[in-house]
């Protein structure tokens, strides 16, 4: 595992990204070609000031580059820039719910990403095959319930269950079995909605991005965020300010960081997507670029439609509707949506999926893009049944946790916090915990709550 985080860029030193930013650049049209063989000679010098200094320069020289002519792609990453490159004529229809049926909406949402989150996290790094025979060797499959590590003995030893690992992550070393918690333990998919709740409360929907970057530093520890939000809260410790903290020196800038950080800003601005994009851009240029970027305002336009909405295609076009029409994601997107127009089925969605992105390649594992078709795909054939489509995000493997959290709040909002399947519920006894700063553990209907006053 300690290998597995040294691999993700978890600590702060840029030459562990070399390669990956190489991917990245080639990805946003970039001519890397001649390169790897540099980034190779740097990531094999000797630890010190000369390998960070020449890694620097390697990341300052490849960033210089100019997009290839002919790149068909258009991924603005300023908020006018993608303004302008969104699709016209999407619409949204609906009302928004008010008293008591707005809260139950919002509580909702909080519990689906608590719960979808706790399903997928621990088996985040389990590859698609590792989880399905589990599920199969354990009577869960298709996945009806929480994945638990009482099991019998031979199988804790084959799929290596343990309940705690090595080392504390967030504050917290367990690794979320459902019979080893009493509360939604800490993650950084449900940190983040906290942090954001908690700055609304301050500052309101008018906050900026230096808001945002300031409650970073005063709330959350810096080992308690991860690749492309490490290397944000270096740079703005560093003086490096939004937008330019998202992009400097940041190989996990069009990772899936910023998507995780959407649904506070969805769930305060309910039928409004616009202004919920607007400000998931605010946030996500922290640590994020391009399809970083969309990848939040993607999710949290969606569920700013799903406070008025359960037509899921409506859902998603919302969604559509508030990034760069020419970009990847919504390529990525919109390619799932063609594949379930076509009436392919679940498993030959997932395995079109899994041809086009490697889940042992960390890269495409943890990428926005891959990440949000996953997402997709539960929506579209989860058809609005919580434990359905939570699963479904799990099934298809790459990010589970996140895209279990993610999955489970969009479905949440649509269906409100009285009608989640108990299974699913009770396990979390209304109970967050998180590692920001005042927020230690939470009732989740007491943050559904307070989301309700900022919204008022």
């Amino acid at each position: 595992m300690i290998d597995t985080m040294i691999s993700m860029g978890m600590f702060f030193r840029n030459v562990d990204g070399l390669m990956f930013e190489l991917i990245q650049a080639g990805q946003e049209g970039k001519d890397i070609s001649g390169l790897k063989e540099e980034a190779e000679k740097i990531t094999q010098m000797e630890d010190g000031i000369d390998k960070m200094a020449a890694a620097d320069k390697f990341y300052d020289r490849v960033s210089a580059l100019p997009i290839r002519a002919g790149y068909e792609y258009h991924e603005p990453s300023d908020l006018e820039g993608i303004k302008k490159a969104r699709p016209t004529g999407v619409k949204l229809a609906g009302s928004v719910p008010i008293g008591d049926g707005l809260y139950d909406k919002i509580y909702g949402a909080w519990l689906g990403r608590c719960a979808g989150c706790l399903l997928g996290k621990p088996v985040e790094f389990w590859s698609r095959d590792k989880i399905d025979s589990f599920a199969k060797e354990t009577n869960n499959f298709p996945i009806t319930r929480y994945f638990s590590s009482d099991v019998p003995e031979d199988i804790k030893k084959k799929y290596e269950v343990k309940d705690t690992i090595g080392f504390n992550i967030y504050g917290s070393n367990l690794t979320g079995w459902v019979n080893t918690v009493d509360a939604m333990p800490v993650d950084d998919d449900i940190n983040y909605t906290v942090l954001g709740l908690k700055v609304l409360e301050v500052t309101g929907k008018s906050f900026s991005s230096n808001d945002i970057a300031a409650e970073w530093i005063n709330s959350l520890p810096a080992l308690h965020l991860m690749t492309a939000e490490r290397v944000g809260y270096r740079n703005i410790i560093s003086g490096i300010l939004p937008p330019e903290s998202g992009w400097r020196r940041n190989p996990y800038r069009e990772w899936i960081g910023a998507q995780i950080r959407a649904d506070i800003f969805g769930y305060v601005a309910p039928g409004n997507p616009e202004e919920a994009a607007e400000m998931a851009w605010r946030d996500a240029v922290l640590a994020q670029h391009k399809n970083g970027i969309y990848g939040e305002m993607f999710v949290a336009a969606m569920l700013a439609a799903a406070a008025v909405t359960n037509n899921m295609d409506s859902i998603i076009s919302t969604g559509l509707g508030q990034i760069p029409e020419k970009s990847r994601l919504a390529e990525g997107v919109k390619t799932v949506i063609g594949w379930k127009k076509d009436g392919i089925s679940l498993d030959q969605v997932i395995n079109k999926l899994h041809e086009r992105y490697d889940e042992k390649n960390m890269f495409d594992w943890c990428l926005t893009v891959t990440n949000a078709m996953v997402v997709t795909i539960a929506l579209l054939f989860g058809g609005n049944d919580f434990e359905k489509s939570i699963s479904i995000a799990i099934h298809c493997s790459f990010d589970t946790d996140c895209n279990g959290a993610t999955v489970g709040s969009i479905v949440g909002m649509i269906l409100g916090a009285k009608t989640l399947p108990e299974k699913w519920t009770s396990p979390l006894n209304d109970t967050a915990l998180s590692s920001v700063a005042g927020f230690e553990r939470s009732k989740i209907s007491d943050l559904a709550k307070r989301t309700v006053r900022v919204i008022k």
